[in-house]
């Protein structure tokens, strides 16, 4: 009987959360947005037609990303990971990585 009543509480626990949890999917994907919009400024100047790829979490005190893309000026590829600070709001972006070192598949990236 106990197995039951605590069955019983888990599901309305988990049918009270339930708008919880969609309103946390949107503010996942405010923030995923943010850190792509900050990662993107801190570059721009620096790299041609840039692609991103945004960790949808990130880690407990940031926010990651890849950013890849042609120098500027240049035809060598590059990568720079760019960290976003939750608390600060701030972005660090790392140095240039080359081509072969960094390989992302984008989902809808014309072929190479």
């Amino acid at each position: 009987m106990a197995v039951k009543r605590q069955f019983l509480a888990a599901c309305i626990a988990s049918l009270i959360a339930l708008p919880a949890a969609a309103s946390s999917g949107d503010a996942w994907k405010e923030f995923s947005a943010e850190v792509q919009a900050r990662c993107l400024g801190a570059i721009e100047g620096v790299m041609e037609k840039p692609k991103i790829v945004v960790d949808p979490f990130g880690s407990q005190s940031y926010g990651l990303a890849i950013i890849t893309g042609k120098a500027k000026g240049t035809k060598t590829e590059i990568s720079q990971i760019c960290v976003f600070d939750k608390k600060n709001k701030t972005v660090e972006i790392g140095g240039e990585l080359p081509r072969d070192a960094v390989k992302i598949d984008i989902p809808g990236a014309a072929a190479r």
